[in-house]
C-alpha cells in the first residue's frame, strides 16, 4: 500500500499528480498517478469453457453516430486533452512488461467518478493505433453509459447475450469512422451479478479476446457491489478512476484493497464530472 499512499499524498499536496488524461464535460482536469507493478500473465480459461464464434460480417456496422462531446479522443484528436489520453494509452502499454494487457477493466470506488469516459476515450485512443482491433464493453449492467456516449442503440447488448436473447455478433456495433467496436450493456437484468459471474460471461470475454487486440471493460463501481470481484479474474489488468476533491482517501484505499495488487495498474485522478 505504500505505492498508493505516495500517490495520494502527492495528489493532496499538488492537487494533481501528472497531467496525462482529461475526462470532463466542462473544464475539469485529470492526472494519471501511475505506479505500475508487473502485469500478471494473461488469464487462462478452463478447457471446458469454449469460446463462441463471431462471424465478422454479421456485426452491425455504422458510419454516422452522434458522439458525446466529452469523447475528445475522437472529436478533437489534435487537442491537448486528446494527446493526454494518448499518453495514458502509452503508459498502460509500457506497463505490460512482456505480459500484454489484452483485457483491461476500468472501475472506480463509487459512481460518477469518470470511469465510463475514461474507458471510452482510452478505447478510442487505442483504436487510433495502426491496425489495432479494439472492443469496448459496457459491463455496468445497472448504470450503463457507453451506448449514450457513443450514440449507439442500448440493445441488444451484453446482458441480452448472457441471457441468451441475442447472439454476440448481433450485439456488437462497429463504428467504421473510428475503427472501434462497442458492446453496449443491453436490457437491464434483474440479477446483474449472476449474469456477470456466469459461464456465458467467461465465454464471451474469451471470444472477444480472440477477435480483438484489446478489450476495454467499463465495469461497475467497486462499492458496495460484488461485480468487480466477479469480473477481475477475467482480465489482465485493472485501472482505478477517482474524482479529485470528491473521492476520499479511505474510499481509494478500500478500493485498492478490494482490487488487490496482482493486476492493479494505476490510478487516474479525474477533475471533471461523469
Amino acid at each position: 500500500m505504500s505505492r498508493i499512499q505516495n500517490i495520494l499524498e502527492k495528489a493532496e499536496r499538488e492537487g494533481s499528480v501528472r497531467r496525462v488524461a482529461v475526462m470532463t464535460d466542462t473544464e475539469g482536469t485529470a492526472a494519471l498517478a501511475f505506479e505500475a507493478p508487473m502485469a500478471s500473465a494473461p488469464v487462462a480459461v478452463p478447457d471446458d469453457v469454449a469460446p463462441v464464434s463471431v462471424a465478422a460480417p454479421a456485426v452491425r456496422s455504422v458510419s454516422s453516430v452522434r458522439f458525446d462531446p466529452n469523447l475528445v479522443a475522437a472529436l478533437t484528436p489534435g487537442a491537448p486533452t486528446a494527446e493526454q489520453y494518448r499518453a495514458l494509452r502509452t503508459r498502460l502499454m509500457q506497463a505490460d512488461h512482456g505480459a500484454p494487457v489484452g483485457a483491461l477493466l476500468v472501475t472506480s470506488p463509487g459512481r460518477r467518478e469518470g470511469k465510463s469516459l475514461t474507458a471510452a476515450n482510452l478505447a478510442l485512443s487505442m483504436a487510433q493505433e495502426v491496425q489495432a482491433r479494439i472492443c469496448v464493453v459496457d459491463a455496468d449492467l445497472r448504470h450503463s453509459r457507453l451506448h449514450a456516449l457513443f450514440g449507439v442503440p442500448a440493445t441488444p447488448g451484453l446482458a441480452d447475450v448472457l441471457a441468451g436473447r441475442a447472439a454476440l455478433a448481433d450485439a456488437l456495433v462497429r463504428l467504421d469512422d473510428q475503427q472501434i467496436v462497442v458492446l453496449p450493456a443491453g436490457e437491464s437484468p434483474a440479477h446483474p451479478a449472476e449474469l456477470l459471474g456466469s459461464t456465458a460471461m467467461r465465454r464471451t470475454i474469451e471470444t472477444l479476446r480472440t477477435q480483438f487486440d484489446r478489450v476495454i471493460i467499463d465495469a461497475p463501481a467497486i462499492g458496495p457491489l460484488a461485480d468487480v470481484g466477479i469480473l477481475s479474474p477475467l482480465v489482465d489488468g485493472l485501472l482505478l478512476v477517482v474524482h479529485a476533491g470528491v473521492t476520499t482517501k479511505p474510499a481509494i484505499q478500500e478500493a485498492v484493497a478490494t482490487i488487490g495488487t496482482d493486476k492493479f495498474l494505476g490510478v487516474v485522478l479525474n477533475g471533471g464530472a461523469a
